[in-house]
C-alpha cells in the first residue's frame, strides 16, 4: 500500500466509486475527523454514518488540482454521480503514518455553473467571506 498523502486522498475517492467500504475503512485512522461547511470535526464512526451513503450516487472524480506538502495533499476535484449532476469541491487530506486523520471539505459549484457567466446568484450576502 502507497501511504503518500495523494495516494491516500485518491484511494478513500475512489472508495467512493467502487463502493468499497472496507477499502476506505483501512485507509481511515480510528482519529480521523472530518470537517465541512456542515460538518464541524465529525469522528470515525458520525462520518461513516453521514457520509459514506453518498457512495451510492458516486460515479466517478475527474481531479482539476492536486498536490502533496509533507503529510497534506489537497485535491479539487470534479465528482460525477447517478443522474448526470456533477459538482467541483476543494478538500484537504492530513495522513499519518498511511492513515488518513482530518479531511476539510470545501464545497464549490454545480456543473454547469448555476450564475450566468460574469455574472451572480443573489443570496442576500450568505456564504461571504
Amino acid at each position: 500500500m502507497n501511504s503518500n498523502p495523494l495516494a491516500v486522498a485518491r484511494g478513500c475517492l475512489e472508495a467512493y466509486v467502487s463502493k468499497d467500504r472496507a477499502a476506505i475503512e483501512a485507509l481511515i485512522a480510528e482519529d480521523y475527523h472530518f470537517t465541512s461547511p456542515i460538518d464541524n470535526a465529525l469522528d470515525r464512526e458520525t462520518y461513516f454514518t453521514r457520509c459514506w451513503p453518498n457512495s451510492k450516487a458516486m460515479t466517478g472524480f475527474d481531479y482539476i488540482y492536486q498536490i502533496e506538502d509533507a503529510e497534506r495533499a489537497f485535491i479539487v476535484y470534479e465528482a460525477h454521480m447517478t443522474g448526470g449532476k456533477t459538482f467541483r469541491n476543494s478538500e484537504v487530506y492530513t495522513v499519518r503514518d498511511g492513515k488518513l486523520i482530518a479531511t476539510e471539505v470545501y464545497f464549490g459549484w454545480d456543473l454547469p455553473h448555476k450564475a450566468p457567466k460574469g455574472g451572480f446568484i443573489d443570496n442576500g450576502g450568505q456564504a461571504h467571506a
